[in-house]
């Protein structure tokens, strides 16, 4: 039994469904259903009785004790975050009350139920923090790529409450000797992510004939990760990965975002052309973010030298498979395609 949190956002639900998918082991979900979290997301499982669903903020310090203590997990997966910049820059409030009270609070009840374990329970304990890139600031255009022992140098609210969690579990490690593991990963891509990340919004936009909006000059570089196989990475962390040890999970795949947004409409001129002209044709330039970083790169030699991990998609045959994924939830692709699923209105 794993207890996941944040299982109902983008790469928390392709981790459910793939971990269950692929290992067959049970998954209770805690999830807050905040404005990013989707049951929809989890439709395949509707009637599993591998996966339990639990509505509830990892901030409730009761409801954590109860699930443990009804559970017994042999690992907890926190993926539970705000996570998205533009919002964090607008109102930080609630990445705090998530990202750093929420954590810690699943840390302390974390802590006191597993200290309770036998000992051979405990040692077999995990507590896997998935993070983010953003953590390590920004790259110039000839840095090296970030290695596990770049110094955090966050640049946003959301970056800053990431690393605040990321310390957490680390001093909870090293003063209580909670068995944690941490991975910090790059940009996702793939089916179910929320529509006002990069890929899915401007999917969205160009099949709705509106403008695509790009940050400034649109150089700035992403390292790209299709999320199933960061979820690979994720299960081959928690099985093998050495306590205490991070472990930095990359899709070798730098392109800026305007590489991203041209890839993306050459892609749909393809698979469902417009009736005037090319989608590149509605890229339009805006005003660049507040404390935009210029570039993230992740070297990921470490997991796959130790662990043998690397990612089995590239950048054009993982997006390949996103829009194929979109375009088959919006009924746009022919018979046999997935089942559509509504998502509501596009956030601008």
């Amino acid at each position: 039994m794993l207890l996941v949190t944040g299982g109902a956002g983008f790469i928390g639900a392709n981790f459910v469904l793939s971990t269950i998918a692929a290992t067959g082991e049970a998954i209770v979900n805690l999830d807050k259903l905040t404005y990013a979290g989707n049951l929809d997301n989890l439709a395949p499982l509707a009637s599993d009785p591998r996966h339990v669903f639990v509505k509830g903020d990892i901030a409730d310090r009761e409801l954590l004790r109860r699930l443990l203590a009804e559970h017994r997990p042999r690992a907890i997966v926190h993926f539970a975050a705000e996570s998205h910049v533009d919002r964090s820059i607008e109102g930080p409030a609630e990445f705090i009350h998530t990202n750093v009270v929420g954590s810690f609070s699943l840390l302390e009840e974390t802590r006191a139920w597993w200290g309770a374990l036998p000992e051979g329970d405990k040692e077999r304990f995990r507590f896997l923090q998935v993070s983010t890139d953003e953590v390590y600031g920004s790259l110039g255009p000839a840095d090296p790529a970030f290695k596990e022992t770049h110094p955090y140098a966050p640049n946003s609210p959301y970056a800053a409450s990431k690393a605040a969690s990321d310390h957490l579990v680390r001093a909870y490690h090293h003063t209580y000797g909670l068995p944690v593991l941490t991975t910090n990963c790059s940009n996702n891509y793939g089916p179910r992510q929320y529509p006002e990340k990069l890929i899915p919004l401007m999917i969205a936009h160009a099949l709705a004939e509106k403008p695509l909006p790009v940050y400034g000059d649109g150089l700035n570089v992403r390292d790209w990760l299709y999320v199933l196989d960061h979820c690979e990475a994720l299960r081959a962390v928690l099985d093998q990965g050495r306590v205490g040890e991070t472990y930095n999970i990359g899709g070798a795949s730098e392109k800026t975002n305007l590489e991203v947004v041209k890839m993306l409409c050459a892609m749909l001129d393809a698979a469902r052309p417009r009736k005037n002209g090319r989608y590149e044709d509605l890229i339009a330039r805006v005003k660049d973010r507040p404390g935009h970083d210029r570039r993230y790169a992740i070297d990921a030699s470490k997991i796959e030298r130790e662990l043998g991990w690397r990612p089995r998609q590239n950048f054009e045959s993982g997006m390949r498979k996103t829009v194929d994924w979109t375009l088959g939830q919006r009924g746009l692709r022919g018979a046999g395609d997935e089942p559509r699923v509504d998502r509501g209105s596009q956030a601008d």
